[in-house]
């Protein structure tokens, strides 16, 4: 790895980091933000969401405005974004207030993840990048790791009012970095006008590969991201009964577990395309083991809690491999784009997912802040027919994916 790439691929992953702790940091705030303002599971969803919806809202234009003006420039400065969002959020007493500091957030941090792919695929060879997405998405997911036990404990002595305002220095200190550090992408192609960009993203969403490639990713990433963040820790304190440390500690294993996996499966995929195993089934067979998972946690199987969990994490992130699946298939001057327009799909995913769990658990009464085990189990059976469902549209036959490639080439000549 040359010191080019690596300064791309330490800068962006910092970026994504961040964006990551952002989003599950209401998982160790929730107590906290409960007791002070009186919320239900169903505001606290709604609250917890609207970075999600934020951050979908943000995706078209991001995906443009990435391909047009790069991921440096892009990246830097809506990151400030985030951590006026993150100010606004720790100084406000009311709701209302809170809730336009969250989605201020998800706009900050709406380009992180497409702008670190995007750069991956400018610096790095394509048959590097399901390892390289992998690793961002490591790095990425120990922010997951940051929002369990190591937030419990700083929340133990500092108030989370207090941690917000260090989490806004820590993305300021970000931004500038990638501003003055990230390297400038030299583009290969003439750079089209922000009108035919914008066309070019109505194509993508109107193209049969892509969806077929996105059907069982956004989903289960939907999921994987919605419980993560949120509604974890829930079950783990109302279904199995640990006490918040445990629960903590175990939200913490199932971030590692989740930085193994995306680094695992990225570097196995390489290995098994030589074996001739596609990485498109090879992504098929992470997300159904990560569906399996799942039932055996709801089925309460006889294993080790850890074990369970660390499953969770490790197959929880396989959906990510989608993303160096859709590089193959379209061109290098739309991955900005089409890398934006799937993250697109999966944050409103993960917004109507948060909602509708919270939504489903206000149907029963709560108790001292615990639902009923039957309120959370029928959620998670919703979200495993929602899967199962897209896996059935995912392993259907359909056109050969090769094709797209020249239908991105066309769009944008």
């Amino acid at each position: 790895m040359s010191s080019t790439q690596l300064r791309v691929f330490l800068l962006f992953s910092a970026g994504y980091f961040v964006s990551y702790v952002f989003r599950g940091v209401n998982l160790g705030f929730a107590p906290f933000i409960t007791r002070d303002l009186g919320l239900s599971a169903a505001d606290l969803g709604v609250l917890t969401s609207l970075y999600f919806l934020g951050f979908a809202g943000a995706q078209i234009p991001a995906g443009v405005l990435l391909d047009h003006f790069g991921a440096r420039r892009v990246t830097a400065v809506t990151l400030l974004f985030a951590a006026l969002g993150i100010w606004v959020f720790g100084a406000a007493h009311s709701l209302g207030i809170m809730m336009v500091g969250r989605l201020l957030i998800g706009v900050g941090v709406s380009v992180c993840l497409g702008a670190a792919f995007k750069a991956l695929a400018q610096h790095f060879p394509v048959a590097r990048l399901p390892l390289m997405n992998g690793l961002v998405m490591a790095i990425g997911g120990f922010g997951g790791v940051m929002v369990g036990s190591p937030l419990t404990w700083v929340l133990g002595f500092s108030s989370w009012r207090a941690v917000c305002v260090g989490l806004g220095v820590l993305t300021v200190a970000v931004a500038l970095a990638q501003w003055t550090l990230a390297p400038d992408a030299r583009e290969t192609h003439g750079r089209a006008s922000l009108v035919a960009q914008f066309k070019g993203t109505w194509h993508i969403l109107r193209s049969p590969v892509f969806w077929k490639i996105a059907s069982f990713s956004v989903v289960t990433q939907g999921v994987f991201y919605a419980m993560q963040s949120l509604w974890v820790g829930a079950w783990l304190r109302d279904v199995q009964g640990f006490e918040p440390h445990r629960a903590a500690a175990l939200v913490s294993i199932l971030g590692f577990a989740m930085m193994a996996g995306c680094v695992g499966f990225g570097a196995a995929a390489r290995s098994l395309e030589r074996r001739g195993i596609s990485l498109y089934a090879f992504c098929g067979i992470g997300m159904a083991l990560y569906v399996l998972t799942q039932l055996l946690i709801m089925f309460q199987a006889p294993l080790p809690a850890s074990l369970l969990w660390a499953a969770y994490g490790i197959f929880g992130g396989t959906g990510i491999l989608s993303y160096a699946v859709m590089a193959r298939h379209f061109p290098p001057q739309m991955i900005g784009r089409v890398n934006t327009t799937l993250t697109l799909i999966i944050f409103l995913l993960i917004f109507g997912f948060q909602i509708g769990v919270g939504a489903v658990l206000s149907h029963w009464p709560a108790s001292d802040g615990h639902y009923p085990a039957l309120a959370h189990v029928t959620a998670w059976e919703i979200l495993v027919a929602l899967q199962v469902l897209s896996a059935i549209w995912y392993v259907l036959p359909g056109r050969r994916l090769a094709r797209s490639a020249e239908m991105g080439a066309e769009q944008e000549a």
